[in-house]
This record gives structure tokens, sequence and C-alpha cells, in this order.
């Protein structure tokens, strides 16, 4: 994938990121590739839970968010869109501040079915979570 198809794809994603879910916890697309996304997240008290940690549907948010969107980027949306029928998260590591980083890939990609892994480290480099996630390719007239 050339730079300008890259630059294309994540503008595209971080503007349709407006007025949702992925806009409120500050989720920033900053790579694609033919097999992958990544994305950051900012760790402030928005997304902690009630100790002060970063809360595990937080994580889920972000890499349900990557899963979605790697499963996006080559479909036709006017023929068929990802709909998400499993999440797996395992999450491995605290954090409290600072700023996450996570990255889908593809372990299948098939016609009706895709199945990617999502890990979001920290700033460090350490891993935090470690998800799996599958999506079915439903056909429009069918969401």
């Amino acid at each position: 994938m050339d730079d300008a198809k890259k630059t294309e794809i994540l503008n595209r994603l971080n503007k349709a990121n407006k007025n949702t879910l992925a806009e409120t916890v500050s989720i920033v697309y900053t790579d694609v590739s033919e097999n992958s996304l990544t994305a950051t997240m900012p760790v402030t008290p928005t997304v902690h839970q009630p100790y002060g940690i970063m809360h595990g549907g937080a994580t889920c948010v972000l890499a349900e968010t990557l899963g979605s969107c790697l499963s996006l980027i080559d479909l036709d949306i006017t023929k068929s869109v990802p709909v998400g029928i499993n999440i797996n998260s395992n999450h491995l590591r605290a954090i409290r501040e600072g700023v996450v980083t996570g990255t889908a890939t593809f372990i299948r990609k098939g016609s009706t079915l895709h199945v990617s892994q999502i890990e979001i480290r920290d700033e460090k480099g350490h891993l935090i979570s470690h998800t799996t996630m599958t999506n079915n390719i439903i056909p429009v007239g069918k969401v």
C-alpha cells in the first residue's frame, strides 16, 4: 500500500469517528497496511474504572473499533459491512495514565468471516490487553 492510499484511509477513518464512541474516548488511527490497522487512545480519568486504572470496557472499545475498521477497509460498504459477532479480551496489565496503542491484524480474512487479533500496548511496549474478534460480513440489506 502506497503512502497516498494510507493517508486516504487514515483520513477517512478518523473523519468517520465524529459523533461516535471512538471520538468520545479520543481514538486516533495512526497507521494502516494491507493486513493491519493501528490507533492510539489516551488513558485519562474518562476511561478509568473506580480504582483509577483503565476500564476493561475502554480497552474493548479500542479493540473492537480496530477490529471492525480493519474489516471495513477493503469492503465496498454499499454492498456489505462487518458486524462483530464475538470478542474475547484478556486484560494483562493495568495502566493509569499515558497513551495506549492498539494494532489489529488479520488471522483470517474470508469472504463472509473475518477474524482478527488486537494487541494493546502502553508507551513502553508492555502488552496491556490481547483480544480476538470475529466479524461476520453481512450484505447491506441484511443489517
